[in-house]
């Protein structure tokens, strides 16, 4: 059986298979059959994490696993989120979840809150049904981690779930829209920065720190954000159709489609001044890069510079969409991992890699001639 392999074996296995797999058309008989805990995680989690998948991968085994449990458990906070359309039952599954957690270390979390397979709007929606509806094949995964990692896994989805329950409230007390740039800055360090945290905790702890600095957590809050700004970004359009908007502009526009031209407009627009935003925040990352402590080949540094690379990927389509000049960069997925894969064992090509994305971010949020 190939999860009977070393991981370090299994690696380049997993991501070229994750690289063929259809989120569109899962196979969701196989996803419903699978029994055993370690392969059903790394099976689901292409479906989960898209191109993160990749980035968590290329981490060392154990770091790789608990990035996996943590990433499926935030991954079912989300799909509370998306496919619980009452907020009070929303709130409550997001709770509950959470307080699965709440026990004594050794214990194994209590069930987690069902999600009907009605509910699934679409295959992608389907497979993370099957997710939340298997998590407890996920547990039995997280209760192999180390004591210290399972304390950092339960604090990362009790940190995610206020957050989410936050969100939750704002947009039902806000007709369906987040009203300023803070409130959007909450809710992406609530979705993608507290799992970048929990990654960069993770690291520090493998590498034999304690604690992660006041400097380095901001800065790791702010790249989370500049990356969840891509997921905001791709969705407008989806998100208004489910009656949610990440921008004030578009509060007149909930339940809208975009086939209307002032509707494409305003996204236009707002899509534009969100893609500035993201931008902006690049050199947060480069410092966060700067600041762990990588050692001479490190795994992890090449993870880190994956996720950056990807996230270039896909702001450089974006500022084609919006109309502005894109720059250079792999247009595939494999393109970007075959680049990203010398990033392991030389540190200068790592820099110069995110000195490079940096400086692109920055000079394309220069006004548009």
């Amino acid at each position: 059986m190939i999860f009977s392999v070393p991981f370090a074996l299994r690696r380049p296995w997993l991501i070229t298979r994750d690289l063929l797999q259809s989120r569109a058309h899962p196979d969701l008989a196989r996803l419903r059959a699978i029994d055993d805990p370690e392969s059903f995680v790394w099976r689901i989690l292409p479906h989960a994490a898209r191109t993160f998948t990749a980035s968590i991968t290329l981490l060392p085994a154990d770091s790789a696993r608990a990035m996996a449990v943590a990433y499926l458990y935030c991954r079912m906070l989300d799909t509370y989120e998306d496919l619980l359309p009452d907020p009070v039952e929303r709130e409550q599954a997001l709770a509950t979840f959470a307080a699965r957690f709440g026990v004594a270390e050794d214990a194994t979390p209590a069930p987690a809150p069902r999600i009907a397979r009605a509910r699934a709007r679409d295959a992608r929606d389907q497979t993370h049904v099957v997710l939340v509806n298997r998590c407890r094949l996920v547990d039995e995964v997280f209760g192999s981690l180390h004591p210290l990692v399972r304390r950092h896994t339960a604090d990362l989805v009790g940190s995610m779930a206020a957050g989410m329950i936050w969100s939750s409230r704002a947009f039902r007390d806000q007709g369906g829209v987040l009203i300023d740039a803070a409130q959007l800055s909450r809710y992406c360090r609530t979705v993608i920065g507290l799992p970048f945290l929990f990654a960069v905790r993770l690291h520090v702890l493998r590498s034999g720190g304690q604690s992660v600095s006041d400097a380095l957590q901001e800065d790791t809050l702010q790249a989370g954000e500049m990356v969840q700004l891509a997921n905001v970004t791709r969705d407008i359009e989806k998100d208004l159709k489910r009656g949610i908007a990440y921008h004030p502009a578009l509060a007149r526009d909930l339940g809208r489609s975009a086939d209307d031209a002032a509707v494409r407009a305003r996204i236009h627009t707002v899509r534009e001044d969100l893609l500035q935003r993201a931008l902006r925040l690049a050199p947060a990352y480069e410092r966060m890069m700067r600041a762990l402590p990588f050692g001479r080949v490190s795994l992890a540094r090449g993870s880190g510079v994956l996720m950056l690379a990807f996230t270039d990927r896909y702001y450089r389509s974006c500022a084609e969409l919006v109309g502005r000049a894109s720059w250079p960069g792999p247009r595939s997925a494999l393109g970007v991992i075959v680049r990203s894969a010398a990033h392991v064992v030389s540190p200068a090509l790592a820099t110069r890699a995110v000195r490079r994305i940096t400086a692109a971010f920055l000079n394309a949020t220069a006004p548009a001639e």
